[in-house]
């Protein structure tokens, strides 16, 4: 990190300024930079071994390679900038497992600065850092036969200790996990680590997880919105006695902002396992697709087709096991190439089901209840923006933007759009339902 240039700019003006006003020679200050972005060249090696921690080691026939990516380049999800390809993109398609990187350095900074180390931001999948063959610290837990992966954006600081002068090897032991084989930019770190004054690693740090923070807060304002409306859902069920739906609407709310809220959790936290994190969303995401089919065909009252449950859970069962199929790694096992592309288009016909579902639920509910189906439509089209997401980005429809440099997704957008229909939906039904019994109050109190 360069000296910032306001600092700068301002040190000049007052030095030209004095200058000026005494005409007294000016003194030569020599500026240093207090952070340096350790993009490379890197020294890189698939395989693992215990004695490439070791700064006497030999690297000089190892490949050479560069963490540096173009300027816009980010994540595509949070936003992280300086994003760079991982190994699968420099000649090592789908290899998952261990390699490591050797950087040799030449500190040359005053002995009275305590230096630091910023560890690699985003990493695929878990990693160990080690200084001159100390280990320091990393991201994952590597005390089993197989690591285990929480996350790969956690920021990290290592204070170096002194002295920290002259040679000084950076080494740093990456395992990928097999989830990351479909990805052709994946593997290895994809943001360099950094070092530099202590102070200066320390800010940078904080604005690190400032962004990791701001780019998941997008997710916990619609999980927060989820529950609030399912307990008013519930709140409002003894008012409407004849609402049969809000049973299903208060579980299908709660099931969606359980999976919103899942997404800070796992990244903010190194609590959830990357397997966890599958596992969980594969069930949390299958059982609010069939509460959402559940919720909407009690609103519209399509009672008439009794094989529409079965079939509602039948579908949510077949989705679940689909997804937990289509991530063979979590049984340990690999499928054949021509499965794997089975069990993706048994997903495809499962989720395009659904959408007829839905569809059909509306339509019939439309022509059923006229201007009251008319009324519920635009909720219903807000939520299935949000169910069928991967459905319209293979359509092409933009699913991500970052404006101010967060990541803020369409389905995060539906979702709020979404509970703010509902809610004026839900102040129609019990404005309606109280209309209904002024008549009959009236007629009681008149006998």
């Amino acid at each position: 990190m360069k000296v910032h240039a306001l600092s700068l700019g301002l040190l000049l003006l007052l030095s030209c300024t004095a200058t000026a006003a005494t005409q007294t020679p000016a003194v030569a200050v020599q500026l240093n930079e207090a952070m340096a972005t350790l993009t490379g060249p890197w020294r890189f090696h698939v395989g693992d071994n215990p004695r490439w921690a070791d700064p006497a080691f030999d690297d000089s026939e190892w490949e050479v390679v560069e963490v540096v990516a173009t300027a816009s380049a980010t994540d595509g999800d949070v936003g992280l900038p300086n994003y760079a390809p991982g190994w699968s993109a420099k000649g090592h398609q789908r290899y998952d497992g261990y390699a490591w990187y050797r950087i040799h350095l030449d500190i040359r900074t005053p002995a009275s600065e305590a230096l630091a180390l910023l560890g690699p931001w985003a990493v695929d999948s878990a990693y160990q850092i080690y200084e001159n063959g100390r280990l320091l610290g990393g991201v994952g837990n590597f005390s089993g036969v197989t690591p285990i992966a929480h996350g790969y954006h956690y920021p990290t600081f290592f204070a170096l200790p002194p002295p920290t002068r002259g040679a000084l090897l950076i080494a740093i032991r990456v395992w990928m996990g097999p989830w990351d084989l479909d990805d052709p930019a994946g593997g290895g770190i994809h943001i360099a680590p950094a070092i530099g004054e202590r102070h200066a690693i320390a800010a940078q740090y904080h604005l690190q997880w400032l962004k990791i923070f701001a780019g998941y807060v997008t997710d916990t304002i619609p999980a927060l919105l989820f529950f609030l409306a399912a307990i008013m859902v519930l709140c409002l069920q003894p008012l409407d006695h004849g609402g049969r739906s809000y049973p299903w609407l208060a579980a299908a709310l709660t099931l969606s902002g359980i999976q919103r809220a899942n997404q800070p959790f796992f990244f903010w936290l190194q609590i959830e396992t990357v397997r966890d994190f599958v596992i969980f969303i594969a069930a949390i995401g299958s059982l609010s697709m069939g509460a959402w089919m559940m919720a909407w065909r009690s609103w519209f009252e399509e009672t008439g087709a009794a094989w529409l449950p079965k079939t509602i859970s039948g579908l949510t069962f077949a989705l679940f096991i689909a997804h937990l199929l289509d991530n063979p790694w979590l049984f340990h096992a690999t499928f054949p190439h021509s499965a794997s592309i089975g069990v993706r288009h048994l997903i495809t016909i499962v989720r395009l089901t659904f959408l007829l579902i839905l569809a059909r639920i509306a339509y019939r509910g439309v022509l059923r209840r006229g201007r009251d189906g008319w009324y519920a439509l635009p909720a219903v089209l807000a939520i299935g923006t949000v169910l069928f997401s991967s459905e319209l980005a293979a359509a092409h429809v933009p699913g991500i933007w970052f404006p101010w440099g967060v990541g803020l997704s369409l389905s995060e957008c539906a979702s709020m759009v979404f509970v703010l229909l509902l809610f004026v939906l839900l102040v129609r039904q019990l404005w309606s339902h109280a209309g209904h019994l002024q008549p009959r109050r009236a007629s009681t109190a008149g006998a």
